[in-house]
């Protein structure tokens, strides 16, 4: 300020040269937000001269006079010189100037007037200050909405931000002093004008940063009309609600072909009012629907009325498939509806407040979390509630669901949406959103619900389900190696490699084969060579050799542990290996020459002169599922641990199906499992002689 004669700029405002004005308002826009030079600036006289600049300059003498004029706003200074001649010209400028500079300058004049705030110790001056400021004006140019919104789609970043600034300005100021009955007519006018789509292109666009406050403010004004819509109960006694559900109910064509014949027209309107299932065949649980829209009030209405009207003919398609079915079978319409409704509402934490939001935007420091705060598809609230409820419907389908059912059809739509919608992209359009709740598989939904409801205990059980977790990988393990034992004691049939000795000496080829079986009691291995493999398996008794199982030291193998990403497989044989082999070692007698002998047992601390470790016997499966269970067989009966994916596959299957049982059987709290725990089967006339055959089919 020190470096401005402001007594010589405020002169050189009123000369008669443009040239000698230009200059003055072009050093006056770089000063005047100072509110000290403001206060000198106005006691020296400059405000009318600023003021006559503004309504009869042209050219960048108007544009600089516009920018001036708006900063001085800004510092809350020069009211009193805001009067209806200075609006009227200010919107005429936003209607009819194509320049830019011109435009930003008028728009932030705007958004300050519409903005600034009135009290009641200045009735006398409250018209001259929020949307009502303005009406005189956009009567005398009507086209005043439309321009501001189609400045929206100019290239120029700075205008869009201005004109997005003085919508929400406008917004803001008929959510908050219209009456019920006028500010949901000029938020209808804006969404017929584009203004939903124009800002929805703007949140995808590249150049989020440039336009971040604006559009966050208007996300955040997008939840204060959802939440006020919610917050309005739904009435019969106010007209537009009357409206609404008639709507409705005459949209469901429920007398089609009854009034075509006029003896039964006075009758049908008579027994329109006594039908005992009026409202609940449109899917409502009673005949007072208004009660139920309780949880979503007006916007539950809204959100059902534009379905019924948008996809008349799907409603009663609908209506009619349903009216074949026993009542417990039938889709609820209307519950659905509300319901889809509430899970879109706490999605986007309509309730969250803007002070919230504006916390979030001060944090923003990446275009990663400015991705994550900003949510274009909350724009498109009617066509994910339409997406929704169809999702709703083909789940209701595809499950035969009956009317016991509602909760859990209801708690799918919620993941569907939470996965699909919470999971797209900035940058996703609408659209391909729709495709996808379309096109989502019920499979692959149910196992989100497994996943998300895994989370939800731990979150809430945290150490309790760590150690159910540990109980049933216990007792997962035990079932496993029940299994893999039955499998030896099954018995089965193994190649005979005879081309060499166990010491290498060549002896002649011949083909064999062996059959291995565990004895009943589970102590010995009982083995023979046959030549061909028979029919039925050998009898226990007629094989010749056995092996104690107490003096086994060690079973080794050329198993791989890893899978096999090239086949279904999940055992392998390890690289370079000609076949999979599984060897048996053991302690026997040192004077002993073979294996096959009766076995001492193993005595861990015997004398190693009298002792000595040697091969007891050599199995070569047919097949990696053998070699898994064989392998694993014989280690878990010595009491050591599986080794192959193959097995510890199997034991995280069946544990993890046995977490989700106990999840589903037990109930967590009753808002989130209503309902009576499921009755246990009976066992009665069951036994414990049972087999699992996991892999069958496979």
């Amino acid at each position: 300020m020190e470096n401005v004669n402001v007594a010589e700029l405020v002169e050189r405002l009123g000369s008669d040269e443009d040239a000698a004005r230009k200059m003055a308002v072009f050093k006056l826009q770089g000063n005047i937000g100072d509110p000290s030079f403001a206060d000198v600036f106005i006691a020296e006289g400059g405000l009318t001269r600023l003021r006559y600049l503004t309504l009869h300059a042209t050219g960048n003498t108007l544009a600089y006079s516009l920018t001036s004029f708006a900063r001085l706003l800004e510092v809350d200074k020069g009211w009193e010189f805001v009067d209806q001649e200075l609006v009227e010209r200010i919107v005429e400028l936003i209607v009819t100037h194509p320049l830019v500079n011109i435009l930003r300058g008028a728009m932030s004049i705007l958004v300050s007037v519409v903005s600034h705030p009135y009290s009641d110790s200045h009735k006398s001056q409250a018209g001259l200050f929020g949307f009502r400021a303005l009406k005189p004006a956009i009567a005398i140019y009507p086209q005043f909405l439309e321009m501001l919104v189609s400045r929206l789609s100019s290239a120029d970043h700075a205008l869009c931000a201005n004109a997005l600034q003085l919508i929400n300005s406008l917004m803001r100021d008929s959510i908050t002093h219209d009456s019920e009955a006028e500010w949901p007519k000029f938020i209808q006018k804006l969404q017929d004008l584009g203004v939903i789509r124009a800002v929805y292109v703007l949140m995808q666009d590249s150049a989020l940063q440039d336009l971040a406050h604006p559009l966050l403010e208007f996300q955040s004004l997008t939840k204060v009309l959802l939440r006020k819509w919610r917050d309005i109960p739904v009435n019969q006694e106010k007209p537009d609600h009357r409206r609404a559900l008639k709507g409705v109910y005459l949209a469901s064509n429920s007398d089609r072909g009854n009034d075509e014949n006029p003896e039964h027209a006075d009758e049908t309107k008579r027994s329109r009012r006594h039908h005992p299932d009026k409202w609940r065949r449109l899917g409502f649980e009673t005949e007072g629907p208004t009660a139920e829209f309780y949880e979503v009030g007006y916007l539950g209405m809204m959100d059902l009325a534009d379905y019924v009207r948008s996809h008349q003919d799907e409603f009663q398609k609908m209506l009619l498939e349903q009216s074949t079915k026993p009542a417990r079978q039938r889709c609820p319409i209307a519950r659905a509806s509300l319901a889809v409704t509430a899970i879109l509402y706490e999605h986007f934490e309509v309730d969250k407040s803007e002070m919230e939001d504006a916390k979030s935007y001060l944090i923003m420091e990446s275009r990663t979390s400015m991705d994550k705060l900003f949510k274009p598809l909350l724009l498109h609230w009617t066509r994910l509630h339409v997406a929704g409820l169809q999702g709703f419907f083909r789940l209701w389908k595809a499950t035969a669901a009956e009317s016991e059912d509602l909760d859990k059809i209801i708690e799918l739509v919620r993941i569907l949406i939470e996965s699909v919608v919470g999971g797209a992209a900035r940058t996703k359009d609408v659209q391909d959103v729709e495709k996808e709740l379309a096109d989502f598989e019920y499979q692959r939904l149910r196992e989100l619900q497994m996943e998300l409801l895994e989370l939800t205990y731990e979150d809430a059980w945290g150490q309790h389900l760590r150690q159910v977790r540990e109980e049933l990988q216990h007792e997962a393990l035990q079932f496993v190696k029940e299994q893999r034992i039955r499998c030896l004691l099954q018995g089965a049939w193994f190649s005979l490699d005879a081309s060499k000795s166990e010491s290498g000496a060549t002896q002649k080829s011949r083909t064999a084969h062996q059959y291995v079986q565990l004895s009943h009691n589970r102590r010995y291995l009982h083995f023979g060579e046959f030549d061909s493999m028979a029919n039925k398996a050998p009898e226990l008794d007629s094989l010749p050799e056995k092996i104690d199982l107490s003096i086994v030291s060690s079973v080794v193998s050329n198993v791989s542990t890893a899978p096999d990403h090239s086949s279904s497989s999940t055992v392998k044989t390890a690289p370079r290996q000609p076949s999979t082999k599984i060897t048996i070692h053991g302690y026997v007698q040192s004077s002993t020459s073979t294996g096959h002998s009766k076995g001492q047992g193993h005595v861990r601390s015997g004398s190693k002169t009298t002792q000595k470790e040697a091969v007891l016997l050599a199995l070569r499966p047919s097949s990696h599922s053998i070699a898994s269970e064989w392998l694993d067989g014989l280690l878990m009966l010595l009491n050591q641990q599986p080794i192959t994916a193959e097995t510890t596959k199997l034991i995280d299957l069946v544990s993890n199906y046995g977490l989700k049982i106990r999840l589903l059987n037990v109930r967590f709290d009753d808002a989130t499992f209503a309902g009576e725990a499921p009755r246990e089967p009976s066992r009665q006339g069951l036994d414990e002689d049972y087999y699992y055959d996991v892999f069958g089919g496979a």
